[in-house]
């Protein structure tokens, strides 16, 4: 388990790690509309996206489906994102 600290430091330490997180805390979303919002590469989008779906800060809704799948945040995921934003 990681403690609060570690998972505060992880995600302020990228800033596509937030970026992500403050996009998903708005609507649940695909990784090419993060990619186009956020302006970052798809690759980095993905790579993300598995991150803090390991780190349970977001979920994927369409598991199912191979592409155009959604994501959204989870409530472990805006708790963080609040504590960054209060930091």
């Amino acid at each position: 388990m990681v403690s609060k600290w570690e998972l505060l430091g992880k995600i302020s330490a990228s800033t596509y790690r937030v970026k992500v997180l403050e996009e998903l805390n708005k609507s649940p979303k695909t990784p090419k509309q993060l990619s186009k919002l956020t302006n970052i590469g798809m690759s980095h989008i993905s790579r993300t996206l598995k991150e803090l779906e390991k780190l349970g800060l977001v979920k994927c809704l369409t598991p199912e489906i191979r592409k155009s799948k959604f994501y959204s945040i989870t409530d472990v995921g805006i708790k963080v994102l609040k504590d960054i934003e209060n930091l």
